[in-house]
């Protein structure tokens, strides 16, 4: 089959007011809507036209009714690259025309618990998670970003959509949960996940050079993927994940245990699986509440980390991918126009075909006028070094 290239030039009519959105409509169902394009509401807003997006697992969480703070009509999506096409006018970080990242936190910089980084906990009525949740979000042609000195930062010319298209997410939840996890080079490292957190995850912890690493991961084709991508890392399976650990660590269990899985199961095996006065992280957003067995745990003296990211690494995480020391466009296995996203969803919540992440691309048209279809979009051949979509001319 013919492969295409993407030497075509991003021809978006400027005149437009309305766009394709993808919508909470609620509880279990999802669908494609057609907007008005947002405009600026307040003075540090941005408008950004989304050229990459994607689907995260906490936008099935939203589907299935598992965040009660989402707001049904909002755009969901919070996963996102695009090019600045409109600043408010106390806006100073980016201008009209760059290549940014979208975090996924909104935040305003200023209260008592940004000034400690924990952004999650913006004070502000719009603070935390509230793109894709609680306002509109970015699976659309375009995307209102509040606080965008915050909220977007500059892909560097070197650094490609898709190599930056996980920053403000899923590549910021594992950076950020190994930050707070304290690993040193001693450390034996359990990951319980290896999905397409699990892999961020990953890839975060092997910045740190802990002695040993080991995932844990039933899934048979994210196993082959771990061992063709990182064939250095050790993995074991659900079944046998507790002797696996205690064979492959000094002191009677792993010195840090992130799990990412999101199961009941799981999160018993993270705290069975660590040893006297490990640090246990909680990546991982569960669908229902766990008991918390402390009778169970005594005597472990465990330290349990918990919660959503907090996302203020991203400069520094698109300086690391700038140095070719993460990479994560091989997660990229599936691609889709935003006009397909309801099979997007459907491969995606399915686990089909393989999948790990996939991008989504708004409608592309080429010089002479016609839209790229998304038929096309799948046989598009990436070129060295990614993808940079220009500026509207």
């Amino acid at each position: 089959m013919k492969s295409l290239s993407l030497s075509f030039k991003v021809s978006i009519n400027q005149q437009k007011n309305i766009m394709l959105a993808y919508t909470y409509i609620q509880k279990g169902k999802f669908g494609l809507r057609e907007k008005p394009k947002p405009k600026i509401t307040d003075a540090r807003d941005a408008i950004v036209r989304v050229t990459l997006g994607s689907i995260c697992t906490s936008d099935l969480h939203i589907k299935h009714g598992s965040v009660p703070r989402a707001v049904p009509g909002i755009t969901v999506g919070h996963e996102m690259v695009g090019i600045v096409e409109e600043v408010g006018t106390n806006v100073t970080s980016v201008k009209p025309g760059d290549r940014v990242s979208v975090n996924v936190e909104t935040f305003c910089g200023k209260c008592f618990f940004c000034h400690r980084g924990y952004v999650n906990n913006c004070t502000d009525p719009n603070g935390g998670w509230a793109l894709g949740c609680r306002i509109d979000g970015g699976q659309a042609e375009y995307v209102r970003v509040p606080y965008a000195d915050q909220g977007l930062n500059r892909i560097p010319d070197t650094v490609s959509d898709e190599q930056a298209l996980f920053v403000g997410d899923v590549l910021a939840t594992g950076f950020w949960a190994t930050r707070i996890s304290e690993i040193t080079e001693e450390d034996t490292v359990l990951i319980i996940g290896a999905g397409p957190t699990g892999i961020c995850t990953l890839l975060c912890s092997i910045l740190k050079n802990p002695k040993h690493i080991i995932v844990c991961e039933k899934s048979p084709e994210r196993v082959r993927f771990i061992r063709e991508h990182y064939p250095d890392i050790l993995i074991t399976t659900p079944d046998n994940c507790k002797e696996f650990v205690l064979e492959n660590s000094d002191h009677g269990g792993a010195d840090v245990v992130l799990e990412v899985a999101g199961t009941e199961d799981s999160f018993r095996m993270a705290w069975e699986c660590a040893r006297p006065n490990a640090i246990v992280t909680i990546v991982a957003l569960y669908d229902k509440p766990l008991i918390f067995p402390l009778p169970n745990m005594y005597g472990k003296n465990l330290i349990f980390k918990t919660g959503g990211v907090d996302g203020c690494d991203c400069a520094e995480i698109l300086r690391l991918i700038e140095e070719g020391k993460i990479d994560t466009t091989p997660l990229i296995t599936h691609r889709f126009a935003l006009n397909e996203i309801e099979e997007a969803y459907r491969v995606f919540e399915n686990k089909l075909d393989g999948v790990i992440k996939i991008f989504l691309i708004e409608n592309i048209q080429l010089d002479h006028g016609r839209q790229l279809s998304g038929k096309e979009i799948r046989r598009i051949q990436i070129p060295q070094g990614g993808t940079r979509f220009p500026p509207i001319q």
